[in-house]
């Protein structure tokens, strides 16, 4: 499973707003619902927050193994 806890983490760290991401920055309010669910988002779209935020790929999302059970 795909996390985008990382991308609300980087939000705070860089000072920017969701305000402002859809404000200044063009970002849909349902891109930003689909991260709030971890839902599926483009290579396309991950370059552009990257770029927005200046930041890596891990700064946005993080790989969690489906397979492993937590006790």
């Amino acid at each position: 499973m795909i996390s985008y806890e990382p991308f609300y983490r980087t939000l705070k760290e860089k000072g920017i707003s969701t305000y402002k991401l859809i404000n200044d920055y063009g970002i849909s309010r349902s891109l930003l619902d689909r991260l709030k669910h971890n839902k599926p988002i483009s290579t396309v779209t991950l370059n552009d927050l990257c770029n927005i935020l200046h930041c890596k790929v891990e700064d946005v999302l993080v790989f969690i193994d489906d397979s492993i059970q937590l006790n």
